[in-house]
């Protein structure tokens, strides 16, 4: 396999280096084996993507900053006086609500940074790989 794929971990690299074995020993080249790798990594970033904590944070904001406003709106007087005088599940449902929103519009502002691999020549242009 190719030096160009660093992994982050150690039993990460001897999951990959398996993988890669089974796929030799069933037959598959080592362009086979770099297309597949290069599709696992882009699968992983999709998923990083998709679970990025600046979206669940963000989206947990908003909807409980929705329930605390609307309990705010409907506060009573006398809850309002407990708080003197300030209708405190208002502000702080309001408050919770930018603090979503800012979350949400920093995801889509600047989005996780797609990876893109790269494959060595020999696999883009299916010749078997160099002796090295």
């Amino acid at each position: 396999m190719s030096d160009q794929f660093e992994p982050s971990e150690p039993s990460e690299s001897a999951e990959r280096a398996e993988a890669a074995e089974r796929l030799r020993r069933a037959g598959y080249s080592e362009a086979d084996v770099q297309r597949e790798v290069t599709e696992l990594e882009e699968k992983s970033a999709t998923a990083a993507r998709i679970f990025d904590l600046r979206r669940i944070i963000g989206g947990l904001f908003v909807v409980y900053g929705v329930i605390v406003t609307i309990a705010g709106i409907t506060d009573s007087d006398a809850e309002i006086d407990k708080a003197q005088g300030i209708n405190i599940n208002l502000w702080t449902g309001l408050a919770m609500l930018a603090l979503g929103i800012f979350f949400l519009a920093w995801l889509k502002l600047r989005p996780v940074a797609p990876v893109t691999p790269t494959l060595p020549p020999e696999a883009l242009e299916g010749k078997p790989p160099r002796d090295e």
